[in-house]
């Protein structure tokens, strides 16, 4: 049963547990598994806490929450879009145990998960863009993307948005479940890490999409990679409005 239950911290990321995920996703080089690794991760460990055989006591909540805490905090001072995507997935995908410690069941805890993975996974990939383009995909390090780039530049944001929750995708409506669920004396603290979330993320695209414009010109993202990217955005829009009202 603690065996399990470690297992699963592991995979629904309690820090310090949480190091193996960020450290392989920055050690892939290819864009492609980071994004399958931030996608397949959480979905093992909801398998592993379904098969513990043991409620989950307020202490791996708090737990959760503190990791939750940690990580949102660590954002504010990340720069590189890959490892921003990857300790915002650590943060959200720590919630996972209060929405587990209140019985929800696992098709509930695999949706919460793909709610904020999906997007992580989006964000690694367009990292990738920017790295061919650039040689990097650090915000700050070359800047203008609003002009030069405009549709890499849209698809940044709205991944973004889709990833620290915003109204309309499916993470909101799991972050409006889990406030209902949780106790009050948990909620102060929910609040806090989502506001932190949108603070790490406004001063991330701040870096990418304003100021002059410090590169050469490069090709923005071709036609095919746009419907491809706007196509996931418009299906997780759906999903969120599938959840609207009734949650998770």
């Amino acid at each position: 049963m603690i065996a399990k239950l470690f297992l699963a911290a592991v995979f629904l990321p309690l820090y310090p547990l949480s190091i193996p995920q960020n450290a392989l996703v920055m050690r892939m080089k290819s864009p492609w598994l980071r994004a399958i690794l931030l996608l397949v991760w959480p979905q093992i460990g909801v398998a592993v806490l379904q098969a513990a055989p043991a409620d989950i006591s307020n202490g791996l909540v708090i737990w959760a929450m503190a990791s939750a805490g940690f990580y949102a905090l660590r954002l504010l001072t990340v720069r590189d879009l890959g490892l921003w995507a990857s300790m915002l997935a650590s943060s959200a995908l720590a919630l996972v145990w209060g929405l587990a410690a209140n019985g929800a069941d696992v098709w509930s805890l695999r949706l919460f998960a793909l709610s904020f993975s999906l997007p992580a996974a989006l964000l690694v990939l367009l990292a990738g863009q920017l790295t061919l383009r650039f040689g990097a995909a650090y915000s700050g390090l070359y800047g203008g993307l609003a002009d030069s780039q405009p549709r890499l530049a849209a698809l940044l944001v709205s991944s973004v948005l889709a990833a620290i929750a915003t109204p309309l995708f499916p993470g909101f409506f799991g972050m409006l479940t889990l406030l209902h669920t949780l106790d009050w004396g948990f909620d102060f603290g929910l609040l806090l890490v989502w506001l932190l979330w949108s603070w790490a993320g406004f001063l991330l695209l701040q870096g990418f999409l304003f100021g002059p414009v410090r590169q050469a010109a490069r090709p923005d993202l071709s036609g095919r990679a746009t419907a491809g990217f706007v196509f996931l955005l418009v299906v997780l829009v759906l999903a969120g409005l599938a959840l609207r009202g009734g949650g998770l």
